[in-house]
């Protein structure tokens, strides 16, 4: 029979000696900083201990009476103190006050000094070291705590040490992972600030010339278009220092810190040029002066007159660019728009259908996607999307194909981020039957009267699902991306909004508060449109807030200046739009009272209805224009579609 072997043990995890190191330096400088807490009022508990080993100490009246009363043997003067021995051989400890001698001390209480034994002894230098150290000892020590706290925080940018000095990042180049390639669309600003960065590449090419570098781009835009993005690939593209800082960090509590940061940064800038400065949110610093509540003396005015001093002041500023980004370019100050400062202001618009579709597939990058996602219907789908929003969508597809087990991203997993992005997750409220109906038919509304008018966009989706603060939606997408909008497109956007309303109405005889957020938007629209756009019978005049710019240059807005009369006016042009819309949007559904109920019916059964299903619903399809044929100068409206789609051409004039 074979013997049996023990298995060999099992080898052990290597320790974590890393780990064990990092807690041993911890606890070291714990210890270090306890170790001078307690040297700090070690005096002090030295001074009580020397105390309790010492003689018994009585009072000076105490130790006179013994002394009268021959109980005293000897007394031996230390200084101040009494050291006494008692015929007993008992001791005990007394002080005498102020430069008197003990003898003149016994003969001022009428006691004959040749009565004691007084001996005279001199201080021993341990004690006078002792009293020494004890009174310099806690100075010296709570220096060096003092000192060693100062010396924890001098790393840190808001120390004591470092109010003045600028928050910039730096980034050489290769440290920013992000360049010009991971930039989809906005070609004209890319093609603005390649030429920056090639400017401080190459400056001879462009000396030679005659050509001086440029003194500052300034990056407009709306939220999440890439103005941050951009400044991140010149970090990464360019090959000289990149300073890297948001306005807010120019700001503290305390009055000129604004300025001497700007100072700082530029002097840094300036022993590193060629360089780039970038400024994130400038609008924090950079607003029209004169506007503040402290007059010319608020602290952001003052490191706004800073900027604009070290950009183009007395000492002209070489080889440093300043890039800055803002949404609001309206509130900056002339002074720092003017040239010399920012020669250059590139506007970020949303992307168009071809950006939306470079930006997709640079986000779509190590991602699995299934070959069903096409990509140019997504980005026909997402009309109206910026950059930020396209990568937020494909991030949340992502999750959303986690979440159920899929091993790649689908077109269902793009159309569903798309909704959360824009209107938010889906909630499951809790509603009754004649609730979901009545939100079916506010829906269905929607998309019927938006469907039969021939200048409103094409239905995407209808969904009685509640997303965010609606119980519904009715998603109408353009088919293109659209710079402008005409009077028809604005009159039958108003009457599909109002087309929830009047299903409601028609249906129920009763309103509820759903329209809320329709009414809202009908009313703006109708508003713009008498009082800015000169859409109304009041003809092309401006109604409205008015910019008017004064001497000092400074753009101002002033308000409407109009009378009561013609406040009436615009008010009934207003409802005179409105009450129109409404009436053709229950024109429509009265006409079409049979697609509506099918629609509803649908909404019910599957709460979803996407755009196909609903065209197949309605059985004709959307109303179409003639708008491109209409003939120039004929005074006539454009060729109309009738409710049933039937596209009829004008009248000759």
């Amino acid at each position: 029979m074979d013997e049996q072997r023990t298995p060999p043990p099992k080898p052990r995890p290597p320790r974590k000696v890393k780990k064990f190191e990092l807690k041993l330096h911890f606890s070291r400088k714990r210890m270090l900083l306890w170790v001078i807490i307690l040297l700090l009022f070690a005096p002090f508990l030295l001074s009580l201990l020397a105390a309790s080993s010492l003689e018994e100490e009585i009072s000076l009246s105490q130790a006179l009476s013994d002394i009268e009363a021959g109980r005293v043997e000897r007394v031996e003067v230390e200084g101040e103190q009494l050291h006494l021995i008692y015929t007993d051989e008992e001791q005990r400890l007394s002080r005498k006050e102020g430069t008197q001698t003990l003898i003149e001390v016994l003969e001022a209480s009428g006691i004959d000094p040749q009565s004691v034994t007084i001996e005279v002894r001199d201080q021993s230098l341990g004690r006078v070291w002792w009293e020494i150290l004890g009174t310099i000892l806690p100075l010296v020590l709570m220096g060096l705590f003092f000192l060693f706290l100062i010396r924890q925080a001098r790393g840190a940018q808001d120390s004591l040490f470092s109010f003045g000095r600028s928050k910039a990042k730096l980034f050489s180049k290769g440290k920013q992972g992000v360049t010009f390639a991971d930039v989809g669309g906005i070609e004209e600003a890319k093609r603005e600030l390649e030429e920056i960065v090639d400017f401080l590449r190459h400056p001879r090419k462009y000396s030679r010339l005659g050509a001086r570098t440029p003194k500052g781009a300034l990056l407009v835009g709306p939220s999440g278009t890439g103005k941050t993005l951009l400044a991140r690939a010149i970090a990464g593209e360019a090959g000289v220092p990149f300073f890297s800082m948001a306005g807010s960090e120019f700001m503290e509590m305390l009055v000129g810190v604004g300025a001497s940061r700007v100072r700082d940064l530029f002097n840094t800038a300036k022993k590193a040029a060629p360089s780039i400065i970038f400024i994130d949110e400038i609008d924090a610093i950079g607003r029209m002066r004169g506007m503040g509540v402290a007059g010319g003396h608020d602290e952001r005015e003052q490191t706004l007159n800073q900027i604009l001093v070290e950009m183009d002041g007395f000492t002209p500023n070489d080889n440093v660019i300043v890039l800055a980004a803002t949404n609001r370019g309206d509130l900056l100050d002339p002074a720092l728009l003017r040239p010399g400062r920012f020669d250059r202001r590139v506007v970020l618009d949303l992307p168009d259908i071809e950006e939306r579709r470079k930006i997709l597939l640079i986000h779509a990058k190590g991602k699995p996607i299934t070959p069903e996602v096409d990509w140019k219907k997504v980005s026909k789908r997402t009309v109206g999307f910026s950059g930020a929003d396209l990568e937020s969508m494909l991030n949340e597809a992502a999750i959303l194909a986690a979440r159920f087990g899929k091993k790649a991203v689908d077109v269902d997993d793009i159309e569903e981020a798309a909704m959360k992005v824009k209107l938010g997750p889906e909630k499951r409220r809790l509603q009754s039957d004649l609730e979901r109906r009545m939100t079916a038919y506010h829906e269905a509304g929607h998309a019927v009267v938006g469907h039969l008018l021939p200048f409103t966009d094409p239905v995407h989706r209808v969904s009685i699902v509640s997303r965010g603060m609606a119980l519904g939606f009715t998603l109408m997408s353009p088919e293109r991306d659209k710079y402008t909008q005409t009077k028809s497109e604005l009159l039958d956007k108003i009457t599909a909004l109002l087309g929830g309303r009047a299903a409601e109405e028609l249906v129920f005889q009763e309103l509820t508060g759903g329209a809320a957020s329709d009414i809202d938007q009908v009313t703006r629209i109708a508003r713009h449109m008498v009082m800015n756009f000169g859409m109304s019978d009041l003809g092309p005049v401006k109604l409205g807030p008015q910019w008017d710019t004064t001497d000092l240059g400074r753009p101002i807005v002033e308000p409407s200046q109009i009378s009561e009369d013609m406040q009436a006016q615009v008010d009934r042009e207003i409802r005179k739009i409105v009450d129109a819309a409404y009436k053709k949007a229950v024109t429509v559904l009265v006409q079409h009272r049979e697609k509506l109920d099918a629609v509803v019916e649908s909404l019910l059964e599957k709460e979803s209805v996407d755009g196909d299903e609903f065209v197949k619903i309605m059985g004709v399809p959307k109303a179409k224009t003639a708008l491109d044929a209409a003939k120039p100068g004929t005074g006539r409206h454009p060729a109309k579609a009738t409710v049933d789609g039937e596209v009829k051409a004008p009248k000759e004039s």
